[in-house]
């Protein structure tokens, strides 16, 4: 039975030219044989199965050769290249740091270097993983890597470059190696599916080169145990289920469902995901990274940041003209958030479908509040009424224009007929922020821009005073209050503790015990006044604060009120103050 060579031996690249990935590297490493200016050492550092190895075998085996091509590569024929290729060369020496990472192993390997090379022209010492040498060992080799002898040269190979000293580092030319593309590894084992009589699936491929990370040596490895499963046939299907990749056709099916506010469908297909056996974050790491092919889609210069099958391409710049990029980057963002919070939810299928249905609601209704309280007050479209309800006592001192009816608690809201979506109309998103933490909305009065509003109605939205009582007015002021809890907790319990007055002419009266609440208060007054005009529906309110005297003469706040009430109390305070030259701390 014959021995069975994995295709990352059996095709690893044996001259510069059939290296893959590393173009720039390996035209400088041939120029520098051609032009005679080699350096006595070499850092070749990068990711795992990139060609480091690969890149430091093929120059030890070129430098050595006896009749270098026009194109300076080995000739495979001199003494110097057959013996390499049989791997019995007396010139060439592999090491691995792990196994070799003493002082005296070191001092090995110096005594070697004394020798010189019984054929060719050069002794080369390639070792790998050189990090794994301790502090002392490299030490010892400083003085031999700088000052070596013209026929030996130093080729170390390392994955973790931040753990080689300063002071190596020095002494190297260091070739940083890259990670091969989604293309080029594609191919590569298209290359070697061809030479193995293999048919594989375009698509296929490029899922195999996905999933390698850009390592080759991961890409050969996962193509021979797929051909393994599936022999000479290698097909899209058998790539995924083999190696427990979603489909990409189930992403662009739940994007489709988003974009048309199908929250049922959208649970039915989470549903069908979760049955095939793949892990909620496993799905939401894959949708954002479709959102993100959809993102550099929507312009030609990103366009070519899409590492997918060419079939593919097509489809997700189809489906990136029928998404906004406001849109994509809330959804995204959502993704995000869920993604984040997936691992500490207890219910975590829950999380995955309220975020899923959260972008469903984006584009169903990104104007409609989530979720509706009693406290809401429903603002309708200013309307002229033939028999407007107008509070009593307030008709005689304010004359009001276009009255406006206000929805009572107890009345259940009017829902808003849903707006048919015209065949390819794209969806655009009004520049309005969710708040899927809070339990109220305000409803923003539509910009210039969009259909069926005008500069007259929003001339008489903004002159609307529609008629409001204490009791609605202390509703808003404590909804307000709630929302300032958890950032502003001090002036949270002042607006609870007490309540603002109702005057005539829309004026507001709130009375404070002391100017330092007044001042904090000053700071969000702008913010307030917004909420309550925009929750009553009342354009013309104005706030007025006051301090009370009273209070402020009973409850002292800041320490030089403290003092002066203390002072006041006992006059030898102030005494001692002034003796001693002594300053409160404001």
């Amino acid at each position: 039975m014959e021995n069975f060579i994995v295709s990352a031996r059996k095709y690893r690249p044996q001259t510069f030219d059939t290296v893959v990935g590393q173009k720039s590297i390996t035209n400088t490493l041939k120029n520098a044989i051609k032009n005679n200016q080699l350096a006595q050492a070499f850092l070749f550092c990068g990711p795992r199965g990139v060609g480091k190895t690969t890149c430091a075998r093929i120059l030890a085996k070129t430098i050595n050769c006896e009749h270098l091509s026009p194109n300076v590569e080995a000739c495979d024929h001199c003494d110097s290249c057959v013996s390499f290729n049989e791997n019995a060369s007396f010139n060439i020496y592999e090491l691995d740091g792990a196994s070799n990472n003493s002082v005296d192993d070191i001092r090995t390997l110096v005594d070697q270097v004394r020798i010189p090379p019984q054929m060719g022209k050069y002794k080369v010492y390639i070792i790998d993983e050189v990090h794994m040498l301790s502090a002392s060992a490299f030490n010892a080799f400083l003085k031999t890597l700088e000052e070596p002898p013209a026929y030996a040269k130093f080729i170390l190979a390392t994955t973790e470059k931040h753990k080689i000293l300063p002071t190596i580092l020095s002494r190297c030319q260091i070739f940083d190696f890259k990670r091969i593309t989604v293309d080029d590894i594609a191919g590569h084992l298209h290359h070697v599916a061809d030479m193995e009589n293999i048919a594989a699936e375009d698509n296929a491929l490029h899922i195999i080169a996905q999933k390698a990370d850009g390592a080759m040596r991961d890409a050969l490895s996962i193509f021979d145990q797929l051909v393994s499963f599936a022999g000479n046939q290698l097909t899209y299907n058998t790539v995924l289920e083999n190696l427990n990749v979603l489909d990409y056709e189930y992403f662009f099916r739940i994007t489709d469902q988003i974009l048309e506010g199908d929250i049922p469908g959208t649970l039915l297909t989470i549903n069908d995901i979760i049955d095939k056996g793949f892990e909620g974050q496993h799905f939401l790491i894959g949708f954002g990274e479709h959102m993100r092919n959809l993102l550099v889609c929507k312009d030609a210069a990103t366009s070519k940041l899409l590492e997918t099958a060419p079939s593919i391409r097509n489809q997700y710049v189809e489906q990136s003209t029928r998404c906004a990029v406001s849109l994509l980057l809330k959804i995204l963002d959502i993704n995000n958030r869920c993604d984040l919070n997936y691992k500490t939810s207890n219910n975590k299928r829950l999380h995955l479908e309220l975020s899923l249905m959260q972008m469903c609601t984006l584009v169903l209704q990104p104007d409609a509040p989530l979720t509706v309280t009693p406290k809401q007050i429903i603002l309708p479209a200013p309307q002229p009424a033939s028999n407007p309800k107008i509070t009593p006592g307030i008709q005689q001192t304010m004359p009001v224009q276009q009255p406006m009816p206000v929805q009572q608690p107890h009345d259940p809201a009017p829902a808003p007929p849903p707006v048919p979506k015209k065949p390819g109309e794209t969806f655009k998103m009004r520049d309005i922020q969710h708040d899927f933490n809070s339990t109220t909305s305000i409803k923003k009065p539509q910009s210039k821009s969009e259909p069926n509003s005008s500069t007259e109605e929003d001339q008489a939205r903004y002159e609307t005073a529609t008629p409001f009582t204490q009791a609605e007015l202390t509703l808003c002021w404590d909804e307000y209050a709630d929302k300032l809890k958890n950032d502003s907790p001090h002036l949270y319990s002042t607006l609870k503790s007490s309540h603002p007055l109702l005057q005539p002419d829309w004026k507001i009266e709130y009375t404070l015990a002391n100017k330092v609440l007044e001042d904090e208060l000053s700071t969000k007054k702008t913010d307030l006044m917004e909420f309550l005009r925009n929750r009553l529906n009342n354009y013309k309110i104005h706030l007025q604060t006051s301090i009370a005297e009273n209070l402020k003469a009973m409850k002292p706040y800041t320490d030089k009120e403290k003092f002066e009430m203390l002072a006041e109390k006992n006059p030898a305070l102030r005494t001692l103050k002034e003796e001693l030259d002594l300053e409160i701390e404001y």
